[in-house]
């Protein structure tokens, strides 16, 4: 395996040398960086155009300036690092960091939730192939994945934030919202569990009216504005995150594992009301360590109550302490949102991924940089659902029809057992492929979203630096966006020996 991973590094890094080669000559050719200069009547235009030509060593062939922007990249694996000096006359490495992460900040969220979302769907599509649900799912994969972004981005502007906006100010629902928003969830959810027709009908007209009376109440209590969750709330979440992950990895047969699950939501519940000053008013560090010791308290539990099932129960117990951490994290959120209406009246914004001069404490600053990442999160994340589903349906109904799956079902395993246990792990193997490609891809391809909501990310440094004739920028951007996808599938390849140890031969 180390033979493997040494061989393939060793053929991407000649890739990424040939194309960096290409990419710089391609970038030094596609224009005039003087052009403005030129044509400029400033009394100091000869100084200006002999500053910039200096700053950009246009007195040395292309060849020079690649061989001394190759020399600053090579700095890197001795700690001096330097990736050269922007138009301007700004250092490149320090540009380079403030986007990437600003770019890593929305790629990385939309790649999480269309992983978690788009698969989800995709196995749910292939246990209910040819039923409605399937059939409607189809319909809207196609649809999200032929969305032009930007026309897709521009509609979420304008629905997602001028007008959630204006809806805001008063925080009502109105009748008819009430009434289509419950027809819609309860349409979903008895497509989604299927049955019978009559069982359909009994689920969507229970939904609709549990839904109805909910977002009635909500009206009546200002929930919109001033919304509230509760040590309650929080409680009962965790233990129906417990309980779900419970039912998903091992099924309710194993007790241990339930208690486990169980103990980690009483747990960390009580640790809200311990560790509540520190949550108030934290600071990341202190929330990531936090976070880290809920997850060691987590598997511990899931290790002191596990018995024979030890693993399993760390398993259900790890993850639901990550979900009882979020479920708190949320709760806080929540308490904040009113505070945070009254610093910013009109919470989300059609650009920019924070609100210059911010005032709030830590939970609003969050909350700001939250809202301004919903719109080109949910644009990046529907267009990735689409290809996550169609793969992981395909997949799903290769692998369920291979022999072992049938015998698996002969043995009189339950289905839930067949499909975690048997069918998605290996159908995870084609899929791998597709999310270390589509992370890396996302961090090329947001150009077009960062450039509609005025995100200040990767797309942003590239097509600047393209359009002024820029090198630096333009190869940093390469640089950032070639080594992600040979990371990435440096990765893919690992996981692919660890979901089929035959490949590891």
């Amino acid at each position: 395996m180390l033979k493997f991973i040494l061989r393939r590094l060793g053929i991407s890094a000649l890739i990424l040398w040939l194309a960096s080669v290409l990419m710089y000559w391609l970038t030094v050719n596609s224009g005039d960086p003087l052009k403005d200069l030129r044509e400029s009547n400033a009394e100091n235009r000869e100084q200006l155009m002999q500053q910039r030509s200096d700053i950009l060593e246009l007195h040395l062939s292309w060849q020079e300036r690649y061989w001394n922007w190759l020399t600053g990249v090579a700095g890197c694996f001795r700690g001096e690092c330097d990736l050269g000096t922007s138009i301007n006359g700004s250092d490149v490495l320090n540009l380079t960091s403030q986007a990437a992460g600003s770019t890593l900040r929305l790629v990385t969220l939309a790649t999480l939730l269309a992983i978690l979302v788009g698969v989800a769907l995709g196995i749910l599509t292939a246990i209910r192939q040819y039923s409605g649900f399937d059939y409607a799912v189809t319909f809207l994969a196609f649809l999200f994945f032929s969305l032009p972004v930007f026309w897709a981005a521009v509609l979420l502007k304008e629905y997602g934030a001028i007008r959630f906006n204006d809806w805001i100010a008063g925080g009502q629902a109105g009748p008819l919202a009430i009434v289509l928003i419950a027809a819609l969830i309860a349409l979903v959810l008895a497509a989604l569990l299927g049955g019978s027709p009559q069982r359909r009908l009994v689920t969507g007209a229970a939904t609709f009216a549990f839904v109805g009376l909910v977002m009635f109440g909500l009206n009546v209590l200002d929930w919109y504005r001033s919304p509230f969750f509760g040590l309650g709330m929080v409680l009962l979440a965790s233990l129906g995150a417990g309980a779900l992950t419970t039912a998903l990895v091992t099924g309710f047969g194993n007790r241990r594992v339930l208690y486990a699950a169980a103990t980690t939501a009483a747990v960390g519940t009580v640790a809200y009301l311990v560790f509540i000053d520190i949550l108030l008013d934290p600071s990341w560090p202190a929330l990531l360590g936090l976070f880290v010791l809920a997850v060691a308290v987590s598997v511990a539990i899931g290790a002191a109550w596990g018995g024979y099932a030890r693993k399993q129960a760390m398993l259900v117990s790890g993850i639901t302490g990550v979900l009882t951490s979020l479920i708190i994290a949320f709760d806080i959120l929540v308490a904040h949102w009113s505070g945070f209406l009254g610093l910013k009246s009109r919470p989300i914004s059609t650009i920019g991924s924070q609100t210059p001069n911010f005032r709030g404490e830590f939970w609003e600053s969050v909350l700001d940089k939250g809202a301004q990442l919903i719109l080109p999160t949910l644009v990046l994340t529907l267009v990735s659902i689409a290809s996550y589903s169609r793969y992981t349906r395909s997949s799903m109904l290769e692998v369920m029809n291979q022999d072992y799956v049938r015998t698996a079902r002969s043995k009189g395993l339950s289905e839930r057992a067949v499909i975690t246990k048997h069918a998605f792990r290996n159908a995870l193997i084609p899929i791998t492929t597709i999310v270390a490609f589509d992370f890396a891809g996302l961090i090329g391809g947001a150009v077009i979203t960062e450039r509609v909501f005025g995100w200040k990310g990767m797309g942003a440094l590239f097509l600047d630096a393209l359009n002024r004739v820029d090198p630096a920028p333009v190869m940093a951007f390469f640089l950032v966006t070639g080594t992600a996808a040979v990371v990435m599938n440096m990765l893919a390849d690992i996981a692919y020996a660890f979901l089929d140890p035959r490949i590891r031969r």
